[in-house]
């Protein structure tokens, strides 16, 4: 029967076939007009298909806009290619939220005039590139923000420009201009796509701008969310709207008066910009996200979303599978990470110091946000159960820095592991960083085996990255922090469902790759391949498509140019006539070349070939006779194959035993004698890595100060207008400096620290916190003159310990304290903490501190 609904002549009257067309049309349009999301008269965001909740967990990706897009156009680079590079890594990561404050200040003028230029057409590539991998976007028309970090702002001539963000709230005339850009912006219709931000079904929601400093009176902030609303709402936006209300929280009660239906949250538990890598365990930091604005009745019934959150410099891929259950167990349905590294710029991690995440350059901390991704999606809001470090198919180890899900059909993990596997034979999906029951790789980088078929699997592995720098540290676009290495290594993978001697088969461009493995094993370089049961026949190929992503795709960053490379990190200090066995990474070694100690040991040079153990790892070891009381001094050579010499840690290259070789810098070890102390601080080596919890910067320093010996620094604490109660306190990492002592710890009973104090007995609190975060503290009295107070250990007990570097927002618990009780044990510790200000003293009080040690 045929339907002739494009002739007018045979067309039906409306009652016949044509309402049935007509009926066909309006189903199938009201159908794709409900693909998007909507906040229900309880705060819960469902499908508008299906009415069912809904959870987003993703990213914030810069390319478009500011140095993000600066520094890409530098590495010669287009924004459009480093976009459609960055994305695919989006989707192999499983991630399905995408959020982005626009820079404003690059898109509009001082009116708020929309400038339709290069940074709106690249946002504009960059939405439907995510459309194309089904990401969803939430989208943040204004920044506020300057366009310039870590450069210099450019001054753009935007309304932001000229008002400035706080005046941007306040100003009648800024209001205006904001409403001006909000308009255009939201008519404005994607090129790429052919649509307006309101007809993509890809975008979600809105949230009005970002991080909003409120100030004058309340009414005010109440009329400025409210005209921004209604701005938007005029273009015929019907989807929802947020508003952040935890940057501003003394403006809360105002901000949950206006017409909009959720409001956004950033976590950033590990504070920001520290300078170095935080060591330690911080799972504490992330164990409960606390809301205030339960209290506010009109809140209630508010969607929340986390708009960025991250562990600050933090390199331990365990933090984000925490958060993400926290996230859920506070009612969040959105939550999207700040920010992923262009793959382009990540070598060097300029884009923003502090965070650091690439598929490519940190394939531990990409898959931990994988399994993070898993946990908001399956973790029930409100959840407050799971709070183990088990839960679920879900498991977080900070011991052996691993994150790790496993279930019959699905098992990731971010470094080798021995658990077991749920059911061999009905795994589908395998993500992951180094080895575990199915998979043995001497890798660095990520791999994903993916099932496709009975018998068909896809293998996809990255090229291996190792860290050869703090990746926290004052960045450079100079400076390399992880070099990238395509290595042709053994990999064997054991599927019951690929059985032995299946095939191999290169699928992405210029991968020619064709063998069969020998039992499970084969040699793999980075790319990615189709592997096939024996004697099977697949119709596969690299154009087919599987999991929103062409089997033949495959993007990786091009091998580092930094040659050899020697990474060891010295112990502080070792016992005596025991042998010390010296480890380090090396890049760049050929299948000819050697590397060895060279050990400056009783006035003569004692070499000591250094051997493989397993890909890049390389040991030797110093025996004990070697290892005398004093300073102990060496250095690691490599000797080419063609001749030449490099000496570390100063990357010298020349013969080290020629006559005229200059002196070079050497790695030095302290050597103690039997029953030496184990300092554990001193404030003139240790100063810089402490966590510092100083809630007054105005009024408090911070200070190192010298008292007889001017070479002897002290670290000295000062609350110069106290309030009651107020406390001021550090924590430091000392693993590092009982790492050489391990088979003296038994033998150590006694903390001792030497301190002082500008009132007699002046209240301290001191304790140990391990490595499950209990605390076990005692107080102390501190005298005017400087006096060495010793603790016995077992004097020691549990206690609440502060979360350092202190959790933002503010409102965000400041103490926590193990659910559970343990009994101390030393080789467990791996912090400390001292606090003062105990009593309701309201005078000038300070502490100095020279040294921290246990014998």
């Amino acid at each position: 029967m045929k339907l002739y609904i494009n002739d007018r002549k045979s067309k039906p009257p409306l009652g016949g076939w044509g309402i049935v067309v007509f009926l066909l049309f309006a189903t199938l349009a009201h159908a794709q007009n409900k693909q998007g999301v909507y906040v229900d008269a309880s705060g819960v965001i469902r499908w508008e298909k299906d009415n069912k909740e809904a959870a987003f967990f993703g990213t914030n990706y810069t390319a478009p806009f500011a140095y993000g897009n600066r520094a890409i156009v530098r590495m010669g680079v287009t924004a459009e290619q480093a976009i459609k590079d960055d994305v695919y890594h989006f989707s192999r990561l499983g991630l399905d939220a995408f959020r982005v404050h626009v820079w404003d200040q690059e898109i509009s003028d001082a009116e708020g005039n929309l400038i339709n230029n290069e940074h709106l057409r690249l946002f504009d590539f960059l939405l439907a590139e995510l459309k194309k991998r089904k990401i969803k976007t939430l989208v943040t028309p204004i920044a506020f923000w300057g366009n310039g970090y870590p450069e210099k702002d450019e001054n753009t001539g935007s309304f932001v420009n000229k008002y400035g963000k706080d005046k941007s709230v306040v100003s009648e005339a800024a209001f205006k201009a904001q409403e001006n850009y909000l308009k255009q912006f939201f008519k404005h219709k994607n090129p790429y796509t052919g649509l307006t931000y309101q007809q993509d079904v890809a975008i979600l929601a809105a949230e009005i701008n970002n991080e909003p400093h409120h100030n004058g009176p309340k009414e005010r902030a109440t009329e400025y969310v409210n005209r921004m609303t209604a701005a938007i709402k005029s273009t015929g936006w019907t989807k929802p709207i947020f508003y952040n209300i935890s940057e501003s929280p003394w403006y809360a009660d105002a901000i949950v008066k206006a017409n909009v239906q959720g409001h956004t949250f950033q976590w950033y538990p590990t504070g920001l910009v520290a300078g170095h890598t935080l060591q330690g365990n911080y799972l504490p930091n992330v164990a409960k996200y606390k809301i205030p604005f339960d209290s506010i009745p009109a809140f209630k019934n508010r969607a929340k979303a986390v708009y960025e959150f991250d562990a600050g410099d933090v390199m331990a891929p365990i933090m984000y599978p925490a958060m993400a259950r926290s996230f859920r167990a506070a009612g969040f349905q959105w939550a999207t990470q700040f920010a992923y590294d262009p793959m382009a710029t990540a070598y060097a991690n300029t884009e923003y110091q502090t965070h650091y995440l690439n598929l490519a350059y940190t394939p531990s901390k990409a898959i931990s946000m994988l399994i993070a991704s898993k946990v908001f999606h399956q973790t029930t809001r409100l959840d407050t159960l799971n709070n183990g470090n088990t839960f679920g198919p879900f498991k977080i180890d900070y011991k052996n820095s691993l994150s790790e899900m496993s279930t019959a059909e699905e098992f990731y993990y971010t470094n080798t592991t021995t658990s077991k596997v749920v059911n061999a034979r009905k795994l589908k999906h395998i993500a992951g960083v180094g080895s575990s029951r199915i998979v043995q790789y001497e890798g660095r980088g990520a791999y994903f085996i993916d099932q496709l078929a009975t018998g068909v699997w896809r293998l996809e592995v990255m090229p291996d990255a190792i860290q050869i720098r703090d990746s926290f540290e004052k960045a450079s676009p100079k400076k390399e922090v992880t070099q990238i290495i395509w290595s042709t290594l053994p990999i064997d993978i054991d599927l019951p469902d690929l059985g032995s001697g299946f095939t191999v088969k290169g699928l992405n461009q210029g991968n020619t790759f064709n063998s069969a493995a020998v039992e499970h094993r084969f040699s793999v370089s980075p790319g990615a391949y189709l592997l096939t049961k024996k004697n099977l026949k697949s119709n596969l190929n690299a154009q087919s498509i599987s999991q929103n992503i062409a089997l033949g795709e495959f993007v990786a960053p091009k091998a580092s140019t930094g040659g050899v490379f020697v990474k060891h990190q010295t112990l502080t200090t070792v016992s005596e006539d025991i042998a010390l066995q010296i480890n380090a990474e090396i890049l760049g070694l050929g299948l000819k070349d050697s590397a060895f100690v060279q050990l400056n040991a009783v006035n003569r040079v004692k070499n000591i070939p250094l051997q493989k153990n397993q890909e890049y790892q390389y040991s030797a070891t110093i025996p004990a006779e070697l290892v005398r009381n004093g300073l102990l001094k060496y250095q690691i050579i490599v000797h080419k194959v063609n001749g030449d010499y490099i000496t570390f840690p100063a990357n010298v290259k020349g013969n080290p035993n020629a006559w005229d070789k200059l002196e070079t810098e050497s790695y030095q070890t302290y050597v103690a004698a039997k029953d030496a102390i184990v300092e554990i601080f001193n404030a003139g080596i240790d100063g810089k890595n402490i966590n510092i919890y100083n809630p007054d910067w105005g009024n408090n320093k911070v200070e190192y100060v010298s008292e007889e010996n001017p070479s002897v620094l002290n670290l000295k604490l000062s609350m110069n207008k106290p309030k009651t109660g107020q406390l001021m306190g550090f924590q430091s990492f000392f693993v590092d400096k009982m790492a050489g002592r391990t088979a003296e710890l038994n033998n150590l009973k006694i903390l001792v620290i030497k301190i002082k104090a500008n009132t007699e007995n002046t209240k301290i609190k001191i304790g140990l916190i391990d490595t499950d975060a209990h605390f076990f503290a005692t107080e102390i009295q501190a005298m005017k003159g400087f006096q060495s107070i010793e603790i016995p250990l077992n004097q020691l007990k549990n206690d609440k310990q502060l979360l350092l570097p202190r959790p933002y927002p503010g409102f965000l618990p400041l103490y926590y304290q193990s659910p559970d009780r343990s009994a101390f044990s030393l080789k467990n510790a791996e912090k400390f903490e001292i606090t003062f200000g105990y009593g309701n003293t309201t005078k000038p009080t300070n502490i100095t501190i020279e040294s921290i040690y246990l014998k």
